[in-house]
């Protein structure tokens, strides 16, 4: 139920709520409690990481500097083959046949978080919610 809600905002570009970005990452983390694990885009703001490090003790946290303008790019070529999954990428590795998926001839299309106007709105809104995180775990 609560993935369904987070697709909801993800296909309308936004960020996930705290509270159900939340819920859904720590009920995650719960059965994974005896490994060591990497998160990635978790937490994005400082009320996630307040709440996960009430969880667990965090050790280590990594920020990758990259400027919008590159994931932006990388993201608006992006196109998958529904059906299979598969991904393609227009700069690096597209398909043999534009639009076309290389197995099986279908269409590709562009996911709704991947079309430009909401990947910046998406990039925005990390911007102002998850630099704050960097200072908090500083």
């Amino acid at each position: 139920e609560a993935g369904i809600l987070a697709k909801s905002y993800i296909d309308q570009g936004r960020l996930i709520p705290d509270d159900i970005m939340t819920q859904l990452m720590l009920n995650e983390l719960k059965g994974l409690d005896r490994y060591h694990w990497l998160l990635d885009g978790f937490p994005r703001t400082v009320v996630q990481a307040e709440a996960l490090d009430k969880e667990w003790q965090i050790d280590t946290v990594i920020d990758l500097d990259v400027p919008f303008e590159t994931i932006k790019c990388r993201l608006t070529a992006r196109w998958i083959h529904p059906a299979s999954g598969r991904v393609y990428n227009l700069e690096f590795s597209p398909p043999k046949v534009q639009g076309i998926d290389d197995i099986t001839g279908e269409p590709l299309v562009q996911r709704d978080d991947d079309k430009p106007e909401t990947v910046t709105k998406r990039l925005q809104a990390y911007d102002a919610q998850t630099k704050p995180v960097l200072e908090y775990y500083r």
